[in-house]
């Protein structure tokens, strides 16, 4: 079921992304969808409970295959199921990579405009970021292949890739990917890709683990279901690999990591691979329609501002630099009544001032109503 035309906590939902501001804010921030999760996925959970099935999660196979039969028939990419470990979400997974490959102050290779969480990951690790950014070329933003080179030069060993691109929606090509890894495996680089929003993409999405032996002896791949079918609560995740290269490097991963992970999130993430693409399908036809909804609503009632080519995800990264609006966000908030995360937040300074990354799985009216409040605030009372 997709949401009603009310702009209330129409599901009285007690996640973040409703308790986080008054009731009269409309939360377009946070990445998580108003949508029904699948039915599949909320049998096996009230299964499970009605069963008081609610204990440690131990050794956990299902996953394995469940995934790989996925990756196949979604991408053509064939996953050896052995090479998958849990995890408690990607998060964890990421900043315990990082803790096992690098020391405090290494330098990890990102792209702004990036997920802001990103930051966070790198800090926790001990490490700091360094910027390779993002270049646009018309509406396309696109890796910055020399500027990426001149990192790994410099001597950054670990790149923290985010495929596809959060907040701007890009599926990096199979071309960019590869010549990645032929870098990474020149300047002996290790690259995490971050691919948990791969299969909420309409273009045609490349795992970097798909690309061959140079991608395969560089890279890990981290992802879960948990974006995708709208379940980041139940915390699980997962880490893939397929060379023994990498599982070498990553062999002081602590033990307990998949202990860490929730019984109900690994269960859901079987349920969501085997059981629940048709609903994965309607879901990105319906994100489909509601970017060309907001694409239009944009265009009326904002026509200064820019958007820009978008492949995957919910997440629109919109320009409004041509109002001139400081402190763009918190303005928005206050003012419009609508929750939006700040462009800044998407780099390791403070560029991308006049943009924001706006949510839009949710109902036509919402993104309607949040565009008109944020318009009332640019351009004025229509």
């Amino acid at each position: 079921m997709r949401p009603e035309d009310s702009f209330t906590n129409y599901a009285n939902r007690s996640s973040t992304k409703w308790l986080r501001y008054d009731a009269d804010v409309l939360p377009m921030h946070v990445a998580e969808m108003d949508f029904e999760v699948a039915k599949p996925i909320r049998d096996k959970i009230s299964e499970m409970a009605l069963n008081s099935d609610l204990g440690y999660l131990g050794i956990f196979p299902g996953i394995g295959p469940a995934f790989a039969s996925f990756a196949k028939r979604r991408w053509g990419w064939e996953v050896d199921p052995t090479g998958i470990k849990l995890a408690t979400d990607v998060g964890v997974a990421a900043v315990e990579i990082l803790k096992t490959v690098t020391s405090p102050g290494d330098r990890v290779l990102i792209n702004s405009p990036v997920y802001a969480a990103f930051f966070a990951w790198i800090k926790e690790a001990g490490c700091v970021p360094h910027d390779a950014p993002l270049e646009l070329d018309g509406e396309t933003w696109k890796l910055d292949l020399a500027a990426i080179r001149a990192a790994f030069e410099q001597g950054v060993k670990v790149f923290l890739l985010c495929s596809p691109q959060n907040p701007i929606g890009r599926i990096h090509t199979a071309q960019e990917l590869t010549e990645i890894a032929m870098l990474a495996k020149e300047f002996d680089v290790l690259v995490i890709s971050d691919e948990i929003h791969a299969p909420l993409s309409w273009g045609p999405f490349t795992p970097y683990l798909s690309l061959g032996s140079q991608a395969t002896e560089t890279g890990v791949t981290i992802t879960s279901s948990s974006k995708a079918w709208n379940t980041a609560g139940l915390k699980a995740g997962f880490l893939v690999t397929q060379s023994d290269a990498v599982r070498s490097k990553l062999a002081g991963l602590p033990e307990a990591m998949q202990w860490r992970s929730s019984i109900l999130g690994a269960h859901a993430m079987v349920s969501a691979y085997t059981e629940s693409v048709d609903w994965l399908d309607e879901t990105v036809a319906t994100l489909q329609e509601n970017l060309e909804h907001l694409r239009h609503e944009v265009s009326t009632m904002l026509p200064k501002a820019k958007m820009f080519e978008l492949e995957a995800t919910y997440l629109a990264w919109i320009d409004l630099e041509a109002y001139g609006i400081p402190d763009l966000a918190n303005t928005i908030l206050k003012e419009a009544k609508v929750s939006v995360n700040a462009g800044p937040d998407h780099s390791p300074g403070d560029d991308f001032q006049g943009f924001i990354r706006f949510n839009f799985a949710t109902s036509k009216p919402r993104i309607t109503e949040a565009v008109r409040r944020i318009s009332e605030l640019c351009e004025g009372p229509q």
